[in-house]
């Protein structure tokens, strides 16, 4: 047990150390080695900015040089290539939400409750998701990122003041989805992506982000139960919340501390 806990406060360390560019939302460099980026859109990009495309080319065009990409790609292959974009910005690219789908986790000792909370997020981030990344609205990235900090503290510091979940956290973790939509949908748009992949882009971007989710829910899952089996046959299965709920709780609040600050304050 003991080891455990040092194992995840290692990991916390490591997150929370970490350059934010690459944990949190990536705003620009898609196009780097091993970046996960569209391959075709970077090199139809490329080529259209290249030296030798000639001025007279786009002479005239108000348009800008993601409108003219083509690809030779259907929306359906658009759709699944951008399923792995999003879940990359979940695993392991977004280490901010990773803590705030575990602070939802901890809070909930069974799973019709876990179901509730982790529903209510997926809507409320879907829709802002799709509002912000269609330009409906435009929230600023230096007030959403910082935001986004706080409800991962404030999720842990209820997690630390309340013993069981309380009836309005699904509507909570709701509220904090709109945020985190926000702040997927900054991921998203940094893309630059043309409008003729745009859709079928962002659905396959959405449905990634949902299995990376799911999946750090299931990873959640894979060690707690384990723990609790060996607490519930030892006969001390009161012991699971301050052995693991607490002391985790405790640093996922500190993590989201430290980046409120860090994003408000200390990031040019």
């Amino acid at each position: 047990m003991k080891r455990l806990l040092a194992g995840f406060s290692c990991l916390l360390v490591v997150l929370i150390a970490a350059p934010q560019a690459a944990l949190a939302h990536p705003q620009d460099e898609f196009c780097a080695d091993g970046s996960g980026m569209d391959p075709a859109l970077c090199q139809e990009l490329a080529r259209l900015d290249s030296a030798d495309t000639k001025p007279e080319d786009t002479a005239g065009d108000d348009r800008s040089l993601k409108d003219t990409v083509n690809l030779d790609r259907s929306p359906l292959e658009t759709a699944v290539f951008y399923v792995g974009i999003g879940f990359q910005h979940i695993l392991p690219g977004g280490a901010d939400h990773i803590l705030f789908v575990l602070a939802l986790f901890l809070a909930s000792t069974r799973v019709r409750p876990l179901l509730l909370q982790i529903s209510a997020f997926t809507v409320a981030h879907t829709a802002t998701l799709g509002l912000t990344a269609a330009g409906v609205i435009a929230p600023a990235g230096s007030v959403v990122e910082p935001l986004i900090a706080l409800t991962i503290a404030w999720a842990a510091a209820e997690n630390l003041i309340f013993k069981e979940m309380q009836a309005w956290r699904p509507l909570l973790a709701f509220g904090f989805g709109l945020i985190h939509g926000m702040g997927f949908a900054g991921a998203f748009g940094a893309l630059g992506l043309p409008q003729e992949i745009f859709w079928p882009a962002l659905i396959g971007f959405n449905v990634g982000v949902e299995v990376g989710q799911l999946s750090v829910i299931g990873m959640a899952l894979a060690v707690s139960l384990p723990v609790r089996g060996i607490l519930a046959r030892a006969g001390r299965k009161q012991l699971y919340r301050p052995l693991i709920v607490l002391p985790v709780s405790l640093l996922i609040g500190v993590a989201g501390l430290w980046w409120a600050v860090e994003r408000a304050f200390l990031q040019g």
